[in-house]
């Protein structure tokens, strides 16, 4: 699923359960004088003052568990990976001295989900689960991490018994909804969704994710009501946003294209003025990737890396057919497809400052150890047991190189499809505050240039390494384009491929309804419906 706030959001902290018996070596409460100072700044919202007491006092008291927390939760607040790393720290350290300081361990918790450690975050949720079993508070996290590695199952258990003391809280149901669409209970899903619009009728985020879901259809009372909505003055632009791409798709359903197109330009505009984007910073980022990832860098590090053979990496542009290819190779008995991770982007901004320096300090050991941290990462969503997995998180497209010199022996599989058709849908698309270039058709046109020339300097430096699938192909051709797809895999064909709307296997994105379907061609060349609308777009892609 997106990653928008409609759909992802951790689960906000409601009623604080029950007080089970905690460990007995707690924190006092009371805080130090010169602390109280800076919780006043905090509870002030005067974060930088908050951020320089906290940090001053610690220093003269560095073993204090009461500022090591404040300080990790005014750090995890924080959007950048330096901020993470240290408020985790800050967190082991505190739970290090204090082992029972329950506060701090449930934000230990919401943390290392925020850097999607879950696995861990599954651990520390289970110790806080032991000492206080009906703490909802800790249910409902629970929930979310089941949910996030793929144990629906599991999640969902949590999430009904949880909604059964606070049914009425539209942040514990939306995770739930969302947890029921990946594990293919549509129906349930759509009443969960409707079940968040009865607790809130304005939720715009709701409307959005009950519209993404690509069977369902809104009544035309349903659509007068989100017309009233837009007429509010007051109505903020994140919910214009949602409930203008919520307009477009249902009258892109009723076939009333004009209106349609209307109400997703105006979206995307409104997202536009809260997302920038700035094309040229991405073809300076791209020309750097060039300048790093030479012939002569891959020949210097012929033997680095580790030779783990187990990932299946699957790149491209949203939007692109990714979903349809993966739910193919999932249907494979050796192959398991897990969800679009975020272990490798993780590992290049940990590098950050490495490849200013075209990553020459690091040595063939170091790049070993980074394959191993992104197979360990991984880890929790193989529950299998198969020999191949899929990481399908289609931006993996600018790190190849970076996957090359980690795991040289992992397969790479770039999915491609007509420009156009994908383009226009990545603008139809509301993906929150993830592909900042989907928002404006001039902006996806330059992206899309960018992204076939870097795939085109890839191809050239690892020659044979890349295995393209044109959509097109793949829908006219299933059977001819699915063996020439495993024969590079060097995996044997098997039926079941072309069977993999039968698969029954959870499915965490915008395509998870079509991919629980046969191959359809009602998609092919779908941007003719909007050719007299997407003349900037066409112009970026040198179309006549």
């Amino acid at each position: 699923m997106n990653d928008t706030a409609a759909s992802q959001a951790i689960p906000r902290d409601g009623d604080a359960g029950s007080q089970a018996s905690a460990p007995p070596n707690q924190p006092v409460q009371t805080p130090h004088p010169e602390l109280q100072k800076a919780i006043d700044a905090a509870d002030a919202k005067n974060s930088a003052l908050a951020e320089q007491l906290t940090r001053d006092f610690l220093a003269t008291h560095p073993s204090n568990v009461t500022a090591l927390k404040l300080l990790g939760e005014m750090l995890m607040q924080k959007d950048n990976f330096a901020s993470a790393q240290a408020a985790e720290a800050l967190f082991a350290k505190c739970l290090e001295l204090s082992p029972g300081f329950i506060a701090a361990r449930h934000c230990y918790a919401k943390l290392l989900l925020k850097v999607a450690k879950f696995a861990p975050a599954r651990s520390q949720l289970e110790l806080l689960l032991r000492w206080d079993p009906q703490n909802v508070n800790f249910r409902s996290l629970m929930a979310y991490t089941l949910g996030q590695i793929g144990n629906y199952e599991d999640a969902l258990k949590y999430h009904e018994a949880v909604l059964a003391e606070i049914p009425h809280t539209r942040s514990a149901l939306m995770v739930y909804a969302n947890d029921l669409r990946a594990a293919g209970r549509t129906e349930d899903c759509i009443a969960a969704y409707r079940r968040v619009l009865e607790i809130d009728p304005e939720f715009a985020g709701a409307y959005w994710t009950l519209c993404d879901l690509k069977t369902f259809r809104f009544s035309p009372a349903d659509v007068a009501h989100i017309q009233e909505q837009l007429k509010q003055p007051e109505l903020s632009v994140a919910n214009r946003v949602y409930l203008n791409f919520t307009l477009g798709k249902s009258f892109e359903d009723e076939g009333k294209y004009e209106q349609a197109f209307a109400h997703f330009r105006t979206a995307n505009a409104l997202q536009r003025s809260i997302l920038p984007y700035d094309a040229e910073r991405t073809a300076r980022e791209f020309a750097r990737l060039k300048s790093i990832f030479t012939p002569e860098f891959f020949a210097e590090r012929a033997t680095a890396g580790c030779q783990a053979a187990d990932p299946i990496f699957i790149v491209g542009l949203p939007r692109s057919g990714s979903t349809l290819v993966e739910q193919i190779l999932a249907s494979h008995s050796a192959v398991e497809g897990t969800r679009e991770l975020p272990y490798l982007q993780l590992i290049a901004v940990q590098l950050r400052s490495e490849f200013e320096r075209k990553l020459t300090g690091l040595t063939g050991e170091v790049f070993a150890q980074l394959g191993e941290q992104f197979l360990e990462g991984a880890r929790p969503f193989r529950r299998l047991g198969r020999s191949h997995f899929i990481d399908k998180m289609p931006s993996n497209f600018a790190y190849i190189g970076l996957i090359h010199a980690i795991l040289p022996k992992a397969k790479i599989i770039d999915v491609r499809r007509n420009p156009l058709d994908c383009c226009l849908a990545n603008f139809k698309q509301m993906f929150g505050r993830s592909y900042a270039y989907s928002y404006g058709l001039a902006d996806l046109g330059k992206h899309y240039n960018a992204y076939l020339d870097l795939m085109a300097h890839y191809n050239t430096v690892l020659p044979g390494k890349i295995h393209r699938v044109f959509y097109e192909d793949l829908v006219e051709e299933p059977e001819a384009e699915i063996r020439k797809l495993l024969a590079y895999l060097e995996l044997p064909f098997e039926e079941q491929c072309l069977r993999f709307y039968e698969s029954g296997r959870a499915v965490r994105t915008s395509s998870s309804e079509q991919v629980r379907m046969p191959i359809f061609k009602h998609s092919l060349g779908s941007w003719r419906k909007y050719e007299r609308w997407i003349a900037p777009l066409k112009r970026e892609l040198g179309v006549t």
